[in-house]
């Protein structure tokens, strides 16, 4: 008997190494396959400017990275003393303007950096449903600012379509070997509606397909329907009834490694998982000998394999507990 829908998923002919400089921008799951590759020791810039939920909103990023252009002050504002940017997620908060202005500007900086030089972008698409304040224009956040400042819509396809296309035209006339990895955040969105959510995800899958279509350098991997329709029970998900579960992200980070790494890759993602294992473990008494001794082997595996990755970090750390 079978409890549960299975698909194939094609193998990607590109594949993802561990040379690969990477940019992932986007929803929740360009946060979450973000840090399990960073996690996993790739070299890659996570959402750099926070959670972004609408495609437009990234195009206005990737565009303002690509053309250098000075960061728009006008989109500056104050909250309980702290400054945000209407273009940012909240996390995104300095406490003068001119050090928003100068932390911004050094991520447009990096993400400029990653576009023109990098072999992957992957973008995660989360919502159709786009705010618009009544003076600045279209906004990625609120920042919890009085809700008759803005108005709410949503994006007609051909509009996502059309200024999507153009960013992407504008990437690979400059950097012609990235390739983009779209795909569709399977956190709902419920506040906007479980309809309006519906719909809102609709309008975003035929965006991606569109966009697969046209551009030989982009290709779609289906977060979305792995959790819609393989793992299509409520206890994939928090109790929000709405994130996914770990457990869920652990088996979509599998169906991705499956599609997009070497099987050479693969086995050093498992060689780093493992330490990442050990590394998190908490002895119930550390001044035994039998800990020293864990230590002092992890050490040894530590630097053997900082010889392919970058282990400086966890390898100070365990002199650390060591010197003690």
């Amino acid at each position: 008997m079978r409890w549960t829908i299975d698909f194939p998923i094609p193998v990607s002919a590109s594949k993802i190494s561990h040379e690969s400089k990477i940019l992932s921008m986007g929803s929740c799951f360009a946060q979450t396959i973000g840090q399990k590759m960073q996690d996993s020791k790739f070299a890659i810039l996570v959402n750099p400017f926070g959670t972004i939920f609408h495609p437009l909103n990234l195009v206005d990023l990737i565009s303002l990275s690509l053309s250098a252009e000075p960061v728009d002050a006008a989109k500056i504002l104050e909250r309980d003393g702290l400054y945000l940017h209407y273009l940012a997620h909240s996390d995104n908060r300095e406490k003068s303007r001119d050090a928003l202005i100068g932390s911004f500007h050094t991520k447009l900086q990096e993400v400029q950096a990653t576009l023109l030089s990098g072999e992957l972008l992957i973008l995660t698409l989360g919502t159709a449903w786009i705010y618009e304040h009544q003076t600045l224009g279209r906004v990625a956040n609120c920042h919890k600012q009085p809700q008759k400042l803005f108005t709410k819509r949503l994006t007609e396809l051909k509009e996502m379509q059309a200024e999507m296309e153009a960013v992407l035209e504008k990437i690979q006339a400059q950097n012609p070997k990235l390739q983009v990895i779209l795909t569709l955040s399977p956190v709902r969105h419920i506040k906007d509606g479980v309809a309006e959510n519906q719909l809102s995800k609709s309008l975003l899958r035929v965006l991606c397909g569109r966009l697969e279509s046209k551009f030989e350098q982009v290709s779609y991997f289906p977060a979305y329907e792995i959790l819609m329709d393989e793992l299509r029970d409520y206890r994939f998900y928090k109790s929000d009834l709405i994130h996914p579960t770990e457990e869920a992200e652990n088996y979509i980070w599998e169906r991705w490694q499956a599609v997009h790494f070497s099987p050479e890759t693969q086995k050093s993602v498992a060689k780093i998982e493992k330490i990442k294992l050990e590394l998190s473990h908490r002895p119930f008494n550390p001044a035994t000998e039998a800990h020293r001794k864990f230590l002092q082997n992890l050490l040894a595996k530590l630097e053997r394999l900082n010889a392919e990755f970058d282990f400086s970090k966890e390898i100070e750390e365990v002199n650390r507990q060591l010197r003690k």
